[in-house]
């Protein structure tokens, strides 16, 4: 699997807490602000606590959210799908959200994992800077490398705010990505009982 963090590099690239803070101010006067105004006084502070939420990814590993699997499973031949998991990343061009929900799939291969770890493992992932096309190929990864299934399906439908709030400000619009391993990419019938099952209203 990719590794996306140098942890090194990371350790000696990473600013200061104080550091990120006088980046914020910066970008405040950049747009035409006054920093030192009364109501952004605690603005740059607020700024770096978020992004601590918005990109906590960065301190999470898919290993650690897959670890514990379970083995006690009677019928290992049937999909076990998760659908409508709510998704907030960052586009990595722009830095602007983008909102969506993640639908995942498998086939087990002797054994399963516990049916919210799928819904951590989209945040391991989407809380990063990152493009749909990645963040969609990546959880297919991490669940096919970890739990070595008969077969992983992962389908992400999001808006993408740098799209709809800037540039050709194209509101409603949404973009779907989909990631195949092993049984999915060759077995055109899963993929349809896939696609059927996210679109029913269960």
């Amino acid at each position: 699997m990719q590794n996306l963090q140098n942890p090194e590099l990371k350790e000696k690239a990473k600013p200061s807490k104080e550091e990120a803070i006088e980046a914020v101010k910066t970008l405040i006067s950049y747009i035409g602000d006054d920093p030192s105004r009364p109501a952004l006084i605690d603005t740059p502070k607020r700024v770096i606590n978020t992004y601590k939420d918005f990109f906590s990814g960065y301190e999470s590993d898919a290993a650690d959210v897959l670890n514990t699997t379970f083995e006690d499973i009677e019928n290992d031949d049937e999909m076990i799908l998760v659908k409508d998991i709510r998704l907030e990343s960052h586009c990595e061009h722009h830095m602007i959200p983008i909102i969506g929900e993640a639908h995942i799939a498998y086939i087990p291969n002797k054994k399963i994992v516990g049916i919210s770890k799928l819904a951590r493992l989209v945040d391991v992932f989407a809380k990063r800077l990152q493009s749909q096309e990645n963040l969609t190929q990546q959880i297919a990864d991490a669940i096919n490398d970890y739990l070595k299934p008969k077969g992983v399906i992962v389908l992400i439908s999001a808006a993408h705010q740098c799209m709809t709030t800037r540039g050709v400000h194209k509101t409603g619009t949404k973009t779907t990505t989909i990631a195949t391993k092993a049984l999915f990419k060759v077995d055109d019938a899963k993929r349809r009982e896939f696609l059927e099952l996210i679109k029913k209203e269960m």
